[in-house]
């Protein structure tokens, strides 16, 4: 079936800007092989663009991009769509505001998430981009929508856009696609940088009302 035509020209502009944002994957070494990958919503219309199943990220191109509707049934495109495109699907029909995901297994991040440990707030970018700790989300076995659930009640009830599926590895959404993978690229940083003070101590915590002023800030004055 084919993309409806009122559309068509929002589904290749993201079609260009999700492959091309595949490439920040490796190039922030957030990915191996073929693992991870990037969708967007297609605003007014209850579609995503994503990765196919299996492309290595020099094979990609606007026109490898599949389109599938909420459920994950493909729309448009020549290939399967990825592994976790119901869980991208899942996120995008129960929280609106979200315009883009990013799947990764990136190593520091995901280490957290094999310890089932949320990666602590002791660090100022933290408060700017998560405000508090990365949290963790339930296992769940790939296959369905029950890693798209875990993701929405996690986030749901956190300011973080990024979670850390135990023993998986990481997800994260924004308003955009190009967000969820500044969150997703910040949150390895972040992961790193807390694992390695550990190795040297006990980080220094930060105060709840000192992060609340850091995110408040940087949500509303940083940049704008």
């Amino acid at each position: 079936m084919s993309v409806i035509a009122d559309v068509a020209a929002t589904v290749a502009r993201l079609r260009a800007e999700v492959s091309a944002l595949h490439a920040e994957l490796p190039r922030y070494g957030l990915v191996v092989w073929t693992a991870g990958n990037v969708s967007a919503r297609v605003p007014g219309a209850d579609l995503l663009v994503i990765k196919p199943s299996g492309v290595s990220y020099d094979e990609l191109s606007a026109d490898a991009m599949v389109v599938t509707d909420l459920d994950g049934v493909l729309v448009d495109g020549g290939r399967t769509p990825s592994s976790d495109t119901a869980a991208h699907a899942y996120v995008y029909k129960h929280l609106p505001q979200v315009g883009g995901v990013v799947h990764t297994h990136s190593t520091y991040a995901t280490a957290w998430a094999a310890r089932g440990e949320p990666v602590p707030c002791v660090l100022t970018m933290a408060a700017d981009e998560f405000g508090g700790d990365i949290p963790v989300g339930p296992f769940a076995l790939i296959g369905d929508d029950s890693i798209g659930r875990g993701i929405v009640e996690t986030l749901r009830a956190s300011r973080s856009p990024a979670v850390l599926m135990r023993n998986h590895g990481v997800f994260t959404i924004g308003a955009t696609a190009r967000a969820a993978v500044k969150a997703a690229v910040m949150c390895e940083d972040v992961a790193r940088t807390v694992h390695v003070a550990r190795q040297l101590g006990e980080p220094l915590p930060i105060d709840q009302s000192d992060i609340d002023s850091l995110y408040t800030r940087y949500q509303n004055v940083y940049g704008r």
